[in-house]
């Protein structure tokens, strides 16, 4: 009876050995396990970090994209709005411009035939005047009419050359002149000392001394008749 009670024990024994050999190989094995799923999450969670550095690191370059572009949009902006202000600037002087030659047109039809008028009167007005250097007066008219009908000359010189040929006639009746010239005396045309003192006075002699006239012509009467 003892020996039955001892072999139970003993394989009671040895059934507790296997199921605590048996418990400590599949705590090891669950150990085992769960240290390869926290391996295994360790390493899921390495690449979601390193994924989610990554997608912040692009989401910051996209932002510093954004805002270089949202810069050089505005710099474009500016400098677009300051190039608008030059051409409405510029098309403004062009208008002003435009308006000025429509303007200088406008004269230059006015005062084209202005000029003719005045070379008229000015040729007139030697024609009519005691003969102080008669032919260069005449002379000057003519090459008045040739600058009129020169198309390389511009208007405003012709009015200029004009101008000064009424000033030089000015000049004329306050002028104290002696110069050479040819006179028609007693049918002949002869050489004589002109001398004039504006138009007040005009006198001439003969350059042989044998003819003289001490009032050839004067402003108030002169006659050809006077010099011939």
């Amino acid at each position: 009876m003892t020996k039955v009670i001892n072999k139970s024990k003993v394989a009671a024994a040895l059934v507790g050995m296997f199921a605590v050999a048996g418990s400590a190989s599949v705590a090891a094995q669950d150990v085992s396990t769960l240290q390869n799923e926290e391996a295994k999450i360790h390493a899921a969670d390495v690449r979601s970090q390193t994924k989610i550095d990554s997608l912040y690191e692009q989401s910051q370059e996209l932002l510093y994209e954004y805002r270089a572009v949202v810069d050089e949009y505005e710099n474009l902006k500016v400098y677009n709005d300051h190039v608008q202000r030059l051409v409405d600037d510029q098309n403004a002087s062009l208008a002003s411009l435009q308006r000025q030659i429509d303007g200088i047109e406008e004269t230059k039809q006015g005062v084209v035939p202005l000029m003719y008028k005045m070379i008229d009167s000015l040729e007139q007005f030697v024609n009519l005047d005691i003969p102080i250097h008669k032919e260069r007066r005449l002379a000057r008219v003519d090459r008045l009419r040739d600058v009129m009908e020169n198309a390389n000359v511009t208007t405003s010189e012709q009015f200029r050359q004009i101008t000064e040929a009424y000033q030089a006639e000015m000049d004329y009746g306050s002028g104290l002149i002696a110069y050479e010239g040819k006179l028609s005396f007693q049918g002949e045309e002869i050489s004589v000392d002109f001398f004039h003192l504006g138009r007040a006075a005009l006198m001439a002699q003969s350059l042989d001394l044998a003819n003289g006239n001490e009032n050839c012509a004067s402003l108030l009467a002169y006659t050809k008749s006077q010099c011939s």
